[in-house]
């Protein structure tokens, strides 16, 4: 497996995909983790990784939502795609807008680790232990939505950077915590005794959260053929649902919401959560279904949450 970073390739060879990821260590982890996955599967296939930097990666010093928000971390990859410069591309299902452009598709879905997220405070405090004012460094307006609805003393403020510097920027004393996705702290071998792991009571994920999607041509069948053999279907059910309710909202990634779907017994679950980023309102909906209704049980999921109270909550944050 090779990585290129400076020249795009111009030819292929018949037994060489060309995979586009960010540079970022958790993109890379995850990348690296797809390519062994499609080796494996397919015996004498190269994964070459080729690297591409998103706006989101090159504005680190802005909240994403000035700058574009929906698709920052994914349209260059996006593009290297419709233009034939790589073949498969690797994205954070959860930074993927729910519409893809026209020509591409994701072509598997695949490895979704503990949707949970971790609180990391430089001195190990838990959330419940914080005194009033405590700034927490987040820019998700989902984690504060919940967080701030459960504990209205404490105080956000945005943070930008990779994984890394965040937890830097706590360990420095800028901000008294931070808040991150379980998945990518493990994948980087970063997780410590000392975080605390969030109960899905206090937080839902991100609709997506933990999941990878890799997107492809839709023409391309050749890719879509190696990609099916490590696609995995509950986690598409599940993120399929999650994503629909975010769909059926309106919104982009960074809607305040909260999803998560699971299958027990050969039935989905989904549960959701949709508030204002002040904690001011949040409102809750769950339901059921089979796998193959999904998208269904998603857009029925959504109906709830309006009806409970959502629309106030779309028409607040319109106002901002």
């Amino acid at each position: 497996m090779t990585k290129t970073k400076s020249q795009l390739p111009t030819m292929q060879k018949s037994q060489t995909l060309r995979l586009g990821t960010r540079s970022s260590n958790l993109a890379l982890t995850q990348s690296r983790m797809i390519a062994k996955m499609l080796q494996r599967a397919h015996p004498g296939l190269q994964v070459e990784l080729v690297d591409i930097s998103t706006v989101g990666d090159k504005v680190t010093d802005k909240p994403l939502k000035s700058f574009g928000g929906v698709g920052v971390f994914v349209k260059e990859l996006e593009a290297a795609l419709l233009s034939g410069h790589v073949d498969i591309a690797v994205h954070s299902l959860k930074d993927m807008p729910t519409r893809q452009p026209k020509g591409l598709l994701l072509g598997a879905i695949v490895g979704r680790e503990d949707t949970r997220d971790v609180l990391f405070a430089r001195n190990g405090q838990r959330l419940e232990d914080f005194s009033a004012g405590s700034v927490i460094g987040s820019g998700s307006t989902r984690r504060r939505a919940q967080l701030k609805s459960r504990f209205p003393n404490l105080e956000f403020a945005e943070i930008r950077g990779n994984v890394e510097t965040r937890l830097r920027k706590v360990r420095e004393g800028e901000f008294a915590a931070t808040i991150l996705a379980r998945a990518g702290l493990k994948r980087l071998g970063l997780l410590e005794p000392s975080m605390q792991v969030l109960a899905l009571a206090w937080m839902l994920p991100a609709p997506g959260q933990g999941a990878i999607g890799v997107e492809c041509r839709a023409g391309d069948r050749r890719a879509r053929r190696i990609l099916s053999a490590i696609h995995n279907a509950g986690v598409a059910a599940c993120v399929a649902a999650e994503r629909s309710i975010l769909e059926a909202l309106g919104g982009g990634c960074h809607l305040p919401l909260g999803a998560l779907g699971t299958i027990r017994a050969k039935t989905l679950r989904l549960q959701a959560v949709f508030g204002l980023p002040d904690g001011s309102k949040i409102v809750r909906a769950e339901g059921s279904a089979a796998p193959k209704e999904a998208r269904a049980l998603g857009k029925r999921v959504a109906k709830e949450l309006l009806a409970q109270g959502g629309k106030e909550v779309l028409s607040a944050l319109d106002q901002e």
